[in-house]
């Protein structure tokens, strides 16, 4: 695979916003750490924000086998 095939394939994927990040925000506390009431009020958000991150990050790893497995053949 040539370098601007690569280019152009990651030019394609388009911008991801997860959730968990801005999730984050409403989890803090006055002091500045994780507040264990908010993330007990908020565990529903968490669990899903939680579970898109985890299969943004799957995905991303399996694009990255199969760029591997591209550039080999």
């Amino acid at each position: 695979m040539e370098i601007k095939d690569l280019i152009r394939i990651l030019k394609g994927v388009p911008t991801t916003h997860l959730r968990l990040f801005a999730l984050t925000r409403k989890l803090v506390g006055e002091r500045g750490t994780i507040d264990p009431d908010k993330v007990a009020f908020h565990y529903k958000e968490l669990k899903e924000a939680t579970d898109e991150a985890r299969a943004y990050s799957e995905s991303t790893q399996e694009a990255v086998r199969c760029l591997k497995q591209m550039d080999q053949s």
